[in-house]
């Protein structure tokens, strides 16, 4: 798996730490309106609505038939840098962000999830990552780079399990064991 870093803008302080300083980055008001909007999406089992809420309030770009699942937290400062393709699954408690807040700087960075992916339940998504349509993220993976399309990835730290070259070929031998 090619090592891409992720793709972050860096933003330096001074004085006390930058989550200290969170409200010179970000509006307070938008940070409200922003947890009651994931609070009221964490628990509605309507995927239309949710999608509905992430996009209207949030700003964030969500396709078509994405199901969000129940507790997902998307990022509650800057939720407009996701964006999620078509027909992808976000699984149960999966935390993605679009921020970092450390002791001198702050980082900000897109989160670009394709169509037809796959995010296992408890998954993290770091800011600055890119996962490639039709890709695999297993069940508690910190995602800290970017997923190639197609690809199987899990662990923490993630790796790469097949490449969708691997995970075609053995797709098709399943099927092929199946018949016989």
């Amino acid at each position: 798996m090619k090592k891409v870093k992720r793709r972050t803008t860096r933003y330096f302080v001074s004085g006390p730490n930058s989550l200290w300083q969170l409200y010179k980055t970000v509006s307070f008001w938008k940070v409200v309106k922003n947890f009651i909007v994931i609070q009221l999406a964490r628990y509605t089992p309507f995927f239309p609505v949710k999608n509905w809420l992430y996009r209207t309030f949030l700003k964030m770009k969500v396709g078509d038939k994405t199901a969000f699942a129940l507790m997902v937290v998307p990022d509650i400062m800057f939720p407009e840098k996701i964006s999620v393709g078509s027909n992808t699954v976000i699984g149960f408690n999966t935390t993605i962000l679009a921020h970092e807040y450390l002791i001198k700087e702050y980082r900000l960075g897109d989160v670009k999830i394709g169509s037809e992916v796959m995010i296992g339940a408890n998954s993290t998504i770091l800011p600055g990552v890119e996962i490639g349509d039709g890709a695999i993220v297993s069940a508690g993976t910190l995602v800290h780079r970017d997923v190639p399309a197609g690809s199987f990835v899990g662990g923490n730290p993630m790796q790469l399990i097949y490449t969708k070259e691997q995970r075609e070929q053995r797709e098709k031998q399943s099927k092929d064991s199946s018949r016989t």
